[in-house]
C-alpha cells in the first residue's frame, strides 16, 4: 500500500485533496481525466462529483487537447494553489526539522 503523502496526513484523503496533491506532486506535466483517475486512485463517478468544484475554483487549468481528450494542469497563478503549496512546503519543512532533531525516531 502506498503511504499518504503529508498533505494528505496533515489535511485529510480526500477526492479533491488527492487530485491537487497528485498536481502539486506533478506539476510540469498536464493529465487527461483518465489518467487522474489511474493515478490518484479514486473512481470515474467520485472524479465526476468533484470535478466542478475543481475548475470552479481554478485549480487546474485546460492545456491541450491530445485526440479527444482535454488534458489539464496545475494553474500556478491560482492563489489557493499557491497556499497549498506553501503548505506542502511547511509540512516537509517540519518533517525534515524534527527527523534531524531526533533521528532515531524519525525512522
Amino acid at each position: 500500500m502506498e503511504s499518504k503523502s503529508l498533505l494528505l496526513q496533515y489535511m485529510g484523503d480526500t477526492p479533491k485533496l488527492r487530485i491537487i496533491d497528485f498536481f502539486l506532486d506533478n506539476k510540469e506535466s498536464d493529465y487527461s481525466k483518465k489518467e487522474i483517475i489511474e493515478y490518484t486512485g479514486i473512481s470515474k463517478t467520485t472524479l465526476y462529483n468533484v470535478w466542478n468544484e475543481i475548475l470552479k475554483f481554478e485549480y487546474l487549468k485546460t492545456t491541450r487537447k491530445y485526440g479527444k481528450a482535454q488534458l489539464y494542469a496545475l494553474n500556478p497563478d491560482s492563489t489557493l494553489i499557491k497556499k497549498f503549496q506553501d503548505l506542502d512546503n511547511e509540512l516537509g519543512k517540519q518533517i525534515m526539522q524534527k527527523a534531524m532533531e531526533d533521528p532515531i525516531s524519525a525512522q
